[in-house]
């Protein structure tokens, strides 16, 4: 076990202090380091204003070992990093436009965290240091009290575990810190920590099937979804889902009022067509997101989230830009309680694939935390849905969604071309669509499949226009997805596939066996993956930036 040491900054009575010490005039603080496990516990004397909180130690990160950074919410690139490697925030260029880096920032943790430095790191929720096939571990049990971060600095050989406590207004006993440490192999690592988390084993497996949004975006209609609902039938059997994705509503925050011309017989009808297909039906909501022009905007503007000087916080830069509701307000809650009724009820819906849920916890408020705001969220959210209907979580930052969700996406969104669009080049953030980042986070965030949730790894392509990708990156992509994750999706009409292209379909449709042994980067941007399948030893290598492999060999 490292040797940790505290230290504590906050305000009493507008006058800031800082030390390191256990005990002052404002505050005890007992520190518990043993049997694997370490617990700070805080009890104030006077009401605290915190302003920083972390432990540190001293740790020497060879040359031949690896960090895993956990990426902030879903979209977050996450992988394996070297000592030498240098990860970069939101790019320097949008910096020359006030509101073109607010839109930038908006979705990562660029306010609150550092980026740039060579050989520096973080990680969210938990982490490991990996030497070969040994890992020495650490993972929050408590992101309720606020995120926990692991921050690695290799060429200080410094190491912290800090607690985000911005806006923590705290007068009583406030656990800070509640963190497992472990060491052994890979997945044995993963399962002691969940384990230790106490979650249920998640209650669903695999789902396999259609979401509109990467053919279509948000020109969809009704005859376009019943089209391609029909075009699966040749692959029926290996079909569980069928999702609409955005674009059946009229603008975004406004979910009962589908829009009439594109739906012309509402959401109960195009739900009750999937389940005659014996599909189920699942949606797509922003639940906590007001499109500027929607109605529920105009109407409502004391339901938005502020800034200091009293104007709405634009929450995402989708749709020209989106404000927040703000989850507190009374009113709001039972507006957004109805509205789930109403879908999953009403109309019919089995699953909600909830995104952009972030917004509603990137700026600490009322004495909170962002981390206690976003688990509040996803406690709120499961308590609307209730226990008989699924969520797909997206868009969320991952260790607040342990326990609320059922499935969730580990990846940001893939883009219509494997390379990548011209802004990709430009490394505006690190939530940007990419298919090169959704890859690297799906292999290297596979440890979640089956232990904190059904990982849902975006989707994967099998069509031949609107598209650009050869057919060897849609295998590599079909089949990573199918190794490390269980929720399968396509956006193509299946109606269109050539008899091989339906064998190919069913083939990554279906519930993988295989057993994954080892995944990393071996050279530059060449990756490994080796695992058991058919009770043989097999490994997909191929070239992350390009899509060069050898999956033909191996399918």
């Amino acid at each position: 076990m490292l040797n940790f040491y505290p230290f504590i900054k906050y305000t009493v009575n507008d006058t800031v202090y800082e030390n390191s010490r256990s005990e002052s005039e404002h505050y005890t603080l007992e520190t518990a380091i043993s049997d694997g496990r370490i617990r700070c516990v805080l009890k104030p004397k006077t009401q605290l204003h915190m302003i920083e909180f972390c432990l540190s130690a001293v740790k020497k990160m060879a040359d031949d070992e690896v960090f895993f950074a956990n990426g902030y919410q879903s979209w977050t690139t996450s992988r394996e990093y070297s000592r030498g490697d240098t990860v970069n925030g939101a790019a320097p260029i949008t910096g020359l436009i006030k509101l073109s880096r607010d839109l930038a920032e908006v979705s990562g943790d660029y306010k609150f965290t550092n980026y740039g430095e060579r050989g520096n790191f973080h990680s969210f929720t938990y982490t490991y240091f990996r030497k070969g096939g040994r890992l020495e571990f650490f993972g929050s049990l408590n992101e309720r009290t606020g995120y926990t971060i692991f921050d690695c600095k290799a060429d200080a050989n410094s190491f912290k575990i800090i607690k985000d406590v911005e806006g923590l207004a705290v007068d009583s006993e406030y656990e800070l810190l509640n963190v497992v440490c472990l060491e052994g192999e890979y997945d044995t690592v993963f399962d002691n920590y969940f384990k230790a988390m106490g979650l249920a084993e998640p209650r669903l497996s695999h789902l396999s099937g259609y979401t509109s949004w990467y053919n279509y975006f948000q020109k969809i209609n009704e005859k376009i979804i019943l089209r391609d609902l029909n075009g699966l039938d040749r692959a029926k059997d290996e079909v569980s889902i069928f999702q609409i994705d955005d674009g059946y509503e009229t603008y975004v925050g406004d979910w009962l009022t589908p829009d009439a011309k594109k739906f012309p017989h509402g959401m109960k009808y195009i739900a009750d067509a999937i389940h005659e297909k014996g599909y189920l039906a699942g949606i797509w909501i922003a639940p906590f997101n007001a499109q500027r022009v929607s109605v529920i905007a105009k109407e409502h503007p004391d339901w938005l989230l502020k800034d200091e000087s009293g104007k709405p916080v634009l929450g995402c830069f989708a749709w020209g830009g989106a404000y927040t509701l703000d989850m507190y307000n009374p009113q709001v809650r039972e507006h957004i309680k109805h509205f789930f009724d109403v879908i999953l009820n009403d109309w019919g819906f089995d699953m909600v694939k909830l995104d952009f849920l972030y917004s509603e916890a990137a700026t600490p408020r009322n004495g909170k935390t962002r981390g206690t705001i976003m688990t509040e969220a996803m406690e709120f959210l499961r308590e609307c849905v209730g226990s008989e209907k699924l969520i797909l979580g997206c868009g969320v930052p991952l260790g607040p969604a342990f326990g609320y969700v059922d499935a969730c996406r580990i990846s940001c969104d893939v883009d219509l071309k494997y390379k990548g669009k011209y802004y990709n080049k430009l490394a505006i953030n690190r939530e940007l669509p990419s298919a090169q980042n959704a890859i690297t986070s799906t292999i290297f965030r596979r440890h979640l499949n089956g232990r904190a949730f059904c990982s849902d790894p975006d989707v994967f392509f099998l069509r031949n226009h609107n598209l650009k990708f050869t057919m060897e990156q849609k295998l590599l992509l079909g089949k990573i997805n199918n190794l490390c994750g269980d929720v399968l999706f396509i956006s193509d009409d299946a109606g269109e596939y050539s008899e091989d292209e339906i064998g190919y379909l069913k083939s990554f449709f279906k519930e993988s066996d295989a057993e994954i042994l080892s995944a990393e980067f071996t050279s530059g941007s060449n990756i490994s993956v080796k695992f058991t399948q058919g009770g043989k030893i097999r490994e997909l290598r191929f070239n992350l930036e390009t899509g060069e492999s050898n999956i033909i060999e191996i399918l």
